[in-house]
């Protein structure tokens, strides 16, 4: 048994950690280990979040324990959950937190806006823990795109990341549904972009220089920047299909704008010239990060699969019957 001291607004927890001696439930175990409390006692304490097992907040009694698990029981104050199904962490240390992010969820708010967003949720997360303690945004992914999200704990491994973007991050995949099938199966898509005073982002063809590079226009805050992004066809019926799609460069609205530019846009983006919106959100998602850990440098890869709606709005369509005279 380990105890561990943590802080919340009360003052440190007594949080004590367990290992069973063989195989058994939870409830079992708990109400072996915390006698003289009763079984209602124990299903309180796990209903209201004070028992983690292997660090992840549990709540069912009848889950399986094994010898090589680590049961946690906090007796202070109920350990720290995120409250809104809309965001769930992957991958949690003293330094970064990995969420998926729901589609619809802004990532961080905007001067005004009292919308909740991923950054204020996973604020209320880690007051629970520490009043004093708070959230870093590293990146963003547009509000109706779901997937990997990356935030930082403290905010000089959040400048190490902002800054340094393109250096820790090895890889960036999303799932992407468009309309209609692109000619090739796969291909490079390298454009430069640029964002006009309403926000929104278009392709640019500026005149090369004298020395064959492109014209660079007189206000350097709005200057064409390039953007190269690979996709590779995954499955089709014709009217949709599923592409593979990886970035090198980060921005914005990259993905949706240049394969628009193509001719292909992505199912349910009306601002890029969507004509349909087969599954009522944008079929964007950020399926893939690979980056190498700031502090550590481990090099850490998450994969959150494509949502299913993906790959049934890409399976093949059924043949129409074919009437005998």
């Amino acid at each position: 048994m380990k105890q561990t001291k943590r802080y919340g607004k009360k003052g440190p927890s007594q949080v004590f950690d367990y290992r069973p001696l063989e195989d058994t439930t939870l409830l079992a175990f708990l109400y072996e280990i915390l006698q003289p409390k009763s079984r209602s006692d124990i299903k309180s304490m796990l209903a209201h979040h004070h028992v983690q097992l292997n660090g992840t907040v549990v709540t069912q009694f009848d889950m399986p324990v094994k010898v090589t698990d680590t049961v946690s029981v906090n007796f202070t104050r109920p350990f720290a959950v995120v409250r809104d199904n809309r965001l769930h962490i992957h991958y949690e240390d003293e330094w970064l937190i990995v969420v998926e992010k729901t589609a619809g969820l802004l990532s961080v708010g905007h001067a005004g806006n009292e919308e909740e967003t991923a950054w204020s949720i996973l604020t209320n997360y880690m007051k629970q823990k520490d009043p004093r303690s708070g959230v870093y945004v590293c990146h963003r992914l547009d509000q109706y795109t779901s997937g990997i999200l990356v935030f930082a704990k403290d905010g000089g491994v959040q400048r190490e990341l902002r800054y340094m973007w393109d250096r820790y991050v090895r890889e960036r995949q999303y799932m992407a549904v468009v309309e209609g099938c692109p000619e090739n199966e796969q291909d490079e898509l390298r454009h430069y972009l640029i964002e006009d005073s309403k926000m929104n982002v278009h392709v640019v063809y500026p005149k090369p220089s004298a020395e064959g590079k492109p014209g660079v226009q007189q206000n350097k805050k709005n200057e064409p920047k390039l953007a190269v992004t690979r996709y590779r066809v995954e499955r089709t019926n014709g009217k949709y299909s599923l592409l593979n799609v990886q970035i090198f460069t980060g921005r914005k609205n990259q993905i949706r704008v240049q394969l628009a530019e193509i001719g292909y846009p992505v199912a349910g983006d009306r601002k890029y010239g969507a004509k349909t919106n087969p599954c009522g959100r944008l079929m964007l998602h950020n399926s893939r990060l690979s980056l190498e850990h700031p502090s550590t440098h481990q090099i850490l890869t998450f994969d959150l699969p494509a949502p299913k709606l993906f790959y049934k709005t890409t399976q093949s369509l059924p043949q129409p019957e074919s009437s005998e005279e």
